[in-house]
């Protein structure tokens, strides 16, 4: 009878854990529909006026254009960088590997807010300052740490004799790579460069330090939209945000499956 009590109340912990993380996200979907012209929980009726007004305020456009393209740039130059040094350092030998592995995932560990801080100072030491390539920088630099984990997790579970046998058969590394590893990786790849997308597109600490009439995010204009207005429209907002987050994990597990995207320990 104790082991079922330890069981009941392990699974009502559980259950009351997801009940507390998820039941702002669920009054923020909510509140996005309400009638109200203020936020109100339970709503008075139900509307869907808010996610009109997202569309008749130019600033979120504007921002939302900005926040694909740093968010798509930043995923594409993550990869180009760190599926060749996952490829390189998952089958190296030494303690110098697993040192540049740590550094390269070091972001993972530090606050954004100190990354953004320090990058402003160092890309205006460099003369690039406030401005796209600036945002661009430091986005990658905060995203490549998820698709080298994903890539090297992968990878990590590839046998070595997969490519060493179409080495045998003749093909050579180009065709190695395109042929024999890509195809093993990419769920890997698939995984990062979600990961990679959603980091960035959602950053708020980073982008704020690199905030302009052309570099706002949409982040950035939502907190500036919160500092002078209370209506739902950030609610609305939101849930978009969330609906597109999920429609984007559901067409990755349709094609790959989130079991293959499991990362190695």
């Amino acid at each position: 009878m104790r082991r079922d009590w330890i069981n009941i109340a392990l699974a009502a912990f559980v259950v009351l854990f997801f009940i507390f993380m998820l039941a702002p996200i669920l009054v923020v979907v909510v509140v996005s529909f309400t009638a109200a012209g203020y936020v109100a929980f339970p709503i008075p009726g139900w509307s869907l006026k808010w996610f009109g007004n997202i569309f008749a305020y130019q600033p979120f456009i504007d921002a939302l254009l900005v926040s694909f393209q740093v968010a798509i740039g930043a995923t594409l130059l993550s990869c180009a960088i760190g599926i060749p040094a996952c490829l390189f350092l998952a089958r190296a030998r030494g303690a110098w590997a697993g040192a540049i592995m740590t550094f390269l995932l070091s972001p993972l560990s530090m606050p954004m807010i100190v990354i953004g801080f320090a990058s402003l100072f160092f890309l205006s030491w460099l003369g690039i300052g406030i401005s796209f390539t600036a945002l661009l920088i430091t986005h990658t630099v905060v995203c490549l740490p998820y698709v080298i984990r994903t890539v090297a997790g992968v990878y990590a579970g590839v046998p070595r004799s997969y490519e060493e046998a179409a080495a045998i058969l003749g093909a050579n590394p180009a065709k190695v790579f395109w042929h024999v590893t890509l195809p093993l990786i990419r769920p890997g790849i698939m995984a990062g460069s979600l990961f990679s997308f959603l980091t960035s597109f959602d950053n708020l600490p980073i982008s704020y330090f690199f905030g302009s009439s052309s570099t706002n995010t949409l982040p950035v204009v939502m907190l500036s939209y919160l500092e002078h207005q209370f209506d739902p429209t950030i609610a609305a907002l939101s849930t978009l945000q969330l609906a597109m987050a999920v429609v984007a994990l559901i067409v990755v597990d349709r094609i790959y499956g989130i079991d293959k995207m499991t990362v190695a320990g």
